[in-house]
């Protein structure tokens, strides 16, 4: 995996030139500034919207490459976007959704990266300012991958612990893990690496203890065990770079 300065990430990145992007954010000096940079870096930004309906109706008759999303859109200004990017990966999985947000939120997170294999990202709007980073996060959510601010990853899982929490797991769990990190059902990890549905669960059972995730009300380890082995991955490769 290639390490990031400042983005925990899936997937390798690639150009962006010829990706064909929509912009739903009802601020227009942002939306239009977005724009003149995905433009200036070979994008064809196709629609810019202004409200979930909107948006909605542009993923519908264009099929972008990826919608770049404001957490907060109208009526209420309060989680418009998530709302709408669940319904886009649900209804269009072919069409990745990087979201943005003005404040660091982390309780979205089970909701958004709930919503399939990839193609998912959620940034602070602040990176946008950061060009290379935001187009790199951009490029990786329309090639299938996921992305997630680095300012999360620290909330979430940063101050656990000070060595590798991957040296907790064994061989097969740190596969296993990693099966976990491209998105992969449980199903699906079994047929990958030939163990029985149960030896699955058990394995990911042991990841989630060895861990420290424990059992939540609106239990989500499986998304906190995804991000703590993108933390440790990126830092392990940054080391070696």
């Amino acid at each position: 995996m290639k390490p990031l300065s400042s983005l925990s990430s899936l997937s390798s990145p690639g150009r962006s030139a010829g990706l064909r992007v929509v912009l739903a954010d009802d601020a227009v000096f942002l939306r239009e500034a977005v724009a003149e940079l995905l433009r200036g870096h070979g994008c064809d930004v196709v629609a810019q919207v202004a409200d979930p309906a909107g948006l909605h109706g542009a993923i519908a008759a264009l099929r972008p490459d990826v919608a770049v999303v404001d957490i907060r859109m109208p009526p209420t200004h309060h989680l418009e976007g998530l709302e709408a990017a669940v319904a886009i990966r649900r209804d269009h999985p072919d069409v990745g959704v990087l979201l943005l947000s003005q404040y660091l939120e982390s309780h979205y997170l089970p909701t958004l990266f709930g919503t399939g294999a990839g193609s998912i990202g959620y940034l602070l709007k602040e990176r946008v300012a950061g060009t290379a980073v935001f187009l790199d996060a951009v490029r990786r959510v329309a090639a299938g991958g996921c992305v997630l601010d680095p300012d999360v990853v620290r909330l979430l899982v940063g101050g656990r612990r000070r060595h590798d929490p991957l040296d907790t797991l064994t061989d097969r769990e740190r596969e296993v893990l990693a099966l976990m990190a491209e998105g992969r059902s449980n199903r699906s990890i079994s047929d990958q690496l030939v163990l029985t549905p149960r030896t699955v669960e058990s394995h990911v059972r042991n990841i989630f203890t060895r861990l420290g995730l424990h059992p939540q009300p609106d239990d989500h380890r499986r998304v906190l065990a995804v991000l703590t082995y993108l933390q440790a991955t990126d830092t392990t490769a940054a080391r070696r770079s």
